[in-house]
């Protein structure tokens, strides 16, 4: 495998496109199109909250039951989530005025939306910027990233990665690009992803390959808790590599596996370090647990905690909220044989091993979590299991940029 620059139109065939619609925002662009110049595979995970926005309901019925799909339209500003049928209408509508542009079927296009809850979207504007948008796609790296950068809300950077690695022989390229930034806890975040391939691959094992890649990527990480009414994680499959159909889970199917894996985990570790008013990207490993379900609870829990978050923070070592988080994490262990760790850069410590503190340094521990990236080691040495989730600290900022959310 191989990481390369790049994004949605790294691979072959793939186009994209960003405009600026006015939806919500002023003098930026807020509409993004991913185009696929023939038909694609697809794949798919969506929230896991009871209320789903319009697009999540349009997409996961055409993901299971169209033939193919050839296009993703995404608007920024305007959820369209608890909006009735005219959200739903509006799904609609935006997919054929997509499809007519384009020349495809309207359940060849998926639709994606991000941004306030409650709020019509304005067709007529998102049926305009539809047509611009397939005015000037184009299948350049620049695309791609103004794609990327059009479909934040409040996010403070795009986030796109690509990669390449061999499969019957032939180069494949897989390119994403995500956006998420809070409103982001685990089982789907508050989170847009969109990953394209040029691979040959059966719907079947594609579906597999996600599903589990999921698990132990963006579903381990978390901001503040919230799971959004809108999370979206597409991948399409066009098979323009020229690869042999991967049909079984052999060779190539692992070396596609590994790539979506690497690609996945980035995007969602870029998400947890640009969580809203973000100092710091946190990492919780835990290592020596009984069973990997145990692992993942534990992990999560430290990651949600919002007294370790504002610890972590104000760069403070008080590994007793750590504790308590392992403790209500519904995993049962014993505390005499847990040992926890801060690593960063700036090096690593032990705060707690054979049911007491450690004698630790204050000073130490404080320039250690005070690196932009942040890691809580945590050894429950109760068998070999392991699992990371991945979230941030917890600043002033978050509360102030989610008070004016909407104004």
């Amino acid at each position: 495998m191989e990481i390369i620059t790049g994004g949605v139109t790294a691979a072959q065939g793939f186009e994209a496109a960003a405009v600026e619609a006015g939806i919500k925002y002023q003098n930026r662009k807020d509409m993004a199109l991913v185009y696929s110049q023939v038909p694609c595979q697809a794949a798919g995970t969506f929230t896991s909250n009871q209320v789903k926005a319009a697009p999540v309901l349009w997409d996961k019925k055409l993901v299971e039951k169209a033939p193919f799909v050839q296009a993703v339209v995404i608007n920024s500003g305007i959820a369209n989530a608890c909006t009735g049928q005219e959200g739903l209408d509006c799904c609609e509508k935006t997919a054929a005025a997509a499809g007519k542009v384009l020349g495809i079927p309207t359940d060849a296009v998926l639709v994606a939306s991000t941004g306030v809850i409650g709020r019509q979207i304005p067709v007529d504007k998102i049926t305009a910027g539809v047509e611009k948008l397939a005015a000037c796609k184009e299948g350049s790296a620049q695309a791609g990233t103004l794609a990327a950068k059009a479909i934040m809300t409040t996010d403070t950077v795009h986030k796109e990665v690509a990669v390449t690695f061999t499969a019957g022989g032939k180069k494949v390229t897989i390119g994403g690009m995500c956006k998420g930034s809070g409103m982001i806890h685990p089982n789907m975040c508050t989170m847009l992803a969109f990953m394209t391939t040029d691979l040959a691959i059966s719907k079947e094992l594609m579906t597999k390959a996600v599903k589990e890649s999921i698990d132990d990527t963006f579903n381990m990480i978390s901001v503040d808790g919230d799971t959004s009414t809108n999370d979206t994680y597409l991948l399409l499959a066009n098979g323009l590599a020229g690869n042999p159909e991967i049909t079984c889970e052999n060779e190539d199917y692992q070396a596609f596996q590994e790539a979506l894996q690497y690609v996945n985990t980035t995007l969602a570790k870029m998400m947890a370090g640009d969580g809203e008013g973000a100092t710091a990207l946190v990492e919780t490993k835990v290592v020596g647990a009984a069973t990997k379900q145990d692992a993942k609870l534990l992990s999560k829990s430290v990651i949600c905690s919002s007294l370790t978050k504002a610890a972590i923070f104000g760069h403070d070592a008080n590994w007793g909220r750590i504790l308590c988080a392992l403790g209500y994490s519904g995993a049962k262990f014993d505390p005499e044989k847990v040992e926890l760790y801060f690593e960063s850069k700036a090096g690593k410590i032990q705060l707690y091993g054979d049911g007491k503190g450690t004698d630790y340094s204050e000073e130490e521990a404080t320039r250690i979590l005070s690196e932009k990236e942040v890691t809580i080691l945590v050894n429950m040495n109760a068998g070999d299991c392991e699992a990371t989730a991945w979230g941030c600290d917890l600043s002033y900022d978050y509360v102030k940029i989610n008070a004016d959310y909407r104004s």
